[in-house]
């Protein structure tokens, strides 16, 4: 009877590790979710819940071992060395939701750390560090939704800039400086610039310019879309936000 109340009371305390690291692993698939991201509610639910089982079985696995009832045998494990393959398994994961745009940007960043995250809670619920796993999804949380917005406005002015990539096709080359002239009126910081010349004919040559500008966001992207195409010369514009 003894063992069967302690085998009931260890499959209750599994069941509840099990159930908080997917409760709180909700919460960052759910923030993840609300942005789009490739990486949301089920990922990190999936991701926490069997991060949390494999490391129980790791740490009761190894009491079991150092119980064992042959003579003559030592036997010793480490609980956690399971939990650290975790870890490096789902960075695997994490990659693969990294991507590198045309425009030369990364993004997926914070979602390869949610992933990460969501694996590192599983196992401190498992470990049993429950209040460390709540303040760590709290601070997260903190991080991602709170603070960006209070540095945005009280934070110095380059937080509150915008990044794009603007491409201009323009057919003369005098007209490359009053590209950037019309750039700098409109208040931009020029951050790298690159100018291609075709080897075409003479007829058809062009000149490409491509331009990396920083600018607030109350700046109007489509009227300073339309003031650079108003140009002349000028034969095609592309503006790639970042």
């Amino acid at each position: 009877m003894e063992f069967f109340s302690a085998l009931q009371i260890s499959s209750l305390e599994t069941f509840l590790k099990l159930l908080i690291a997917a409760t709180l692993s909700m919460v960052i698939g759910l923030e993840r979710e609300l942005k789009r991201k490739p990486v949301g509610f089920k990922t990190s639910i999936v991701i926490s819940t069997f991060s949390c089982l494999l490391t129980i079985i790791s740490i009761e696995s190894a009491y079991i071992a150092q119980g064992s009832e042959y003579d003559n045998v030592n036997i010793t494990m480490d609980p956690l060395r399971l939990a650290a393959q975790i870890v490096s398994g789902i960075g695997f994961l994490g990659a693969g939701v990294i991507l590198k745009r045309g425009n030369d940007s990364i993004s997926g960043l914070t979602t390869a750390a949610m992933i990460w995250g969501a694996g590192g809670i599983g196992i401190a619920v498992a470990a049993g560090f429950y209040i460390e796993a709540i303040t760590a999804v709290l601070i997260v949380l903190i991080g991602i939704e709170l603070l960006p917005p209070l540095l945005f406005k009280i934070g110095p002015k380059r937080l509150k800039m915008v990044e794009a990539n603007l491409k201009v096709v323009v057919t003369e080359q005098a007209s490359i400086r009053d590209v950037l002239n019309k750039l700098k009126a409109r208040g931009p910081i020029v951050e790298s610039i690159s100018v291609t010349h075709s080897d075409t004919d003479e007829t058809s040559a062009f000149h490409q310019l491509t331009i990396r500008v920083s600018f607030s966001y109350e700046t109007d992207t489509l009227d300073l879309y339309q003031e650079i195409s108003s140009i002349e010369n000028v034969t095609q514009v592309e503006l790639d936000m970042i």
